[in-house]
């Protein structure tokens, strides 16, 4: 499978809880199953994206499956947003002086 685009990986809502949930540390793959009405099988695709998108990395421990998240990739995506960050700040800036403008007559 060829890497994935953090892009493509965030876009699914399943994909981000994983990585949400790995925010705590290292996780088996049954445990992060087991928050999801999803089988095995699809949580551990979920995770394969991630992993080739770099998200994740996988651990063998015996017969388990441990799961780390790998943050670096997200810089991307933050220093995509920055601008929006920008953005909604003077958005927000505006909003809070229009209501300082009407409640100070």
């Amino acid at each position: 499978m060829p890497p994935t685009d953090v892009f493509s990986a965030l876009a699914n809502p399943v994909r981000r809880k994983l990585l949400d949930s790995l925010r705590e540390g290292p996780r088996a793959v049954n445990d992060l199953a087991g928050q999801f009405e999803l089988s095995r099988p699809a949580v551990s695709e979920h995770l394969q994206v991630l992993r080739h998108a770099r998200l994740v990395r996988e651990e063998p421990r015996g017969r388990q499956r441990y799961y780390h998240l790998e943050p670096d990739p997200l810089v991307e995506v933050r220093d995509w947003l920055h601008p929006f960050e920008h953005y909604w700040r003077e958005r927000m800036r505006s909003l809070r002086d229009l209501l300082d403008e009407e409640n100070n007559p």
